[in-house]
């Protein structure tokens, strides 16, 4: 064995190691990592407001086809809410955990969505971001994400991976099911710490959601008012972290990546002015979000230039692009994944 060799290695991943501290440290002395109680007093209040404000609409304009316009702004809505879920779940908004997680299952509760389940998927993905094996939104059933995984697809999952880059969007209409049915499954088996307030939270959401929706809406009206709400608040999830990771390279346990260039060569930014980081709820800056998770989103693009010539400076690759670039780019990635899938004569498993 060169003994030289496997000094000069242990030598490059302490440097590695060191990157990150060194990292660290400037974006704490720029108060990058301080809360922000103010922002997110102004943010939450106008956000349940707004929210208000569409429910009062909703009863004021009755059984009415016009409703079809509300869902539309209810599947905003959600959103942000989950938005805010989010930045709960990564202690962005209060000190304590325990003051994050109690809005946490707050905002779950206002949009049907189990915030223990989404926590204990969601902290996976952030361990290890488009690992497969590791990560659990690479892990979709209908959908291969690596050349590996269309090796295990068979019958339908295997005609769905065949096509997934035509088939990724009409998906996502069924994501805002799928995320409530994610939910109930894990209250249900017991899967999450919180089971009982949990299972209050998701039965209330269903019985005033499906309440006001019958009692105010005759049932064609209410049927399709579910239908574009829960469809376009499926659609607007995965429009929003999509861009985020899918497209970009993915490991398995023979790759050996240090913190730092593990979360950024799997991460991509969506360039763009403040209305980005309102649409799409400050994930646009997702290699400054994995980086420093608990960085309250307000600060996010302020570190952005920091963390982007520090990359620079140390020769990692910070991949960032438009927003409806980074929709080809998922989409290419599909394609050329599902590849083998389309090939003439390819066998069945």
């Amino acid at each position: 064995m060169d003994v030289s060799s496997v000094s000069e290695g242990a030598g490059l991943r302490a440097a590695s190691r060191n990157d990150f501290g060194t990292l660290g440290r400037l974006v704490r002395h720029e108060g990058l990592l301080d809360r922000r109680y103010g922002y997110y007093a102004v943010k939450i209040s106008l956000t349940l407001l707004a929210l208000a404000g569409g429910c009062a609409a909703f009863v004021l304009l009755g059984d009415s086809w016009w409703q079809l316009l509300t869902a539309v702004f209810f599947a905003v809505m959600f959103a942000q809410v989950a938005f805010l879920g989010h930045d709960a779940g990564h202690n962005q908004v209060f000190r304590t955990g325990r003051a994050n997680d109690r809005a946490g299952y707050a905002f779950g509760g206002i949009v049907g969505m189990s915030y223990g389940w989404w926590m204990g998927k969601h902290s996976r993905h952030h361990a290890n971001p488009n690992h497969e094996g590791d990560d659990p939104d690479i892990d979709i059933p209908l959908l291969a994400f690596t050349r590996g995984q269309t090796a295990h697809k068979s019958g339908f999952v295997r005609w769905t991976s065949k096509h997934q880059a035509a088939l990724f969007f009409p998906l996502l209409l069924l994501e805002g099911l799928s995320l409530h049915w994610a939910g109930i499954q894990a209250v249900w088996r017991g899967e999450v710490k919180t089971r009982w307030l949990e299972a209050v939270l998701l039965s209330a959401h269903v019985v005033v959601y499906l309440g006001a929706v019958f009692v105010v809406l005759s049932p064609p009206v209410a049927l399709a008012f579910i239908a574009v709400h829960q469809g376009l608040w499926g659609v607007y999830m995965g429009c929003s972290f999509a861009p985020g990771h899918k497209g970009m390279p993915t490991y398995t346990d023979k790759t050996e990546l240090d913190f730092l260039r593990k979360q950024v060569l799997s991460s991509r930014n969506v360039r763009g002015r403040r209305w980005v980081d309102f649409t799409l709820g400050g994930l646009n800056h997702q290699i400054e979000h994995h980086l420093f998770p608990s960085m309250p989103r307000a600060n996010l693009r302020r570190a952005q230039p920091l963390v982007r010539a520090f990359c620079a400076e140390h020769g990692i690759d910070y991949a960032q692009c438009g927003l409806l670039k980074t929709y080809y780019y998922v989409l290419q990635h599909l394609h050329e994944v599902s590849a083998p899938l389309r090939v003439a004569g390819a066998p069945a498993r």
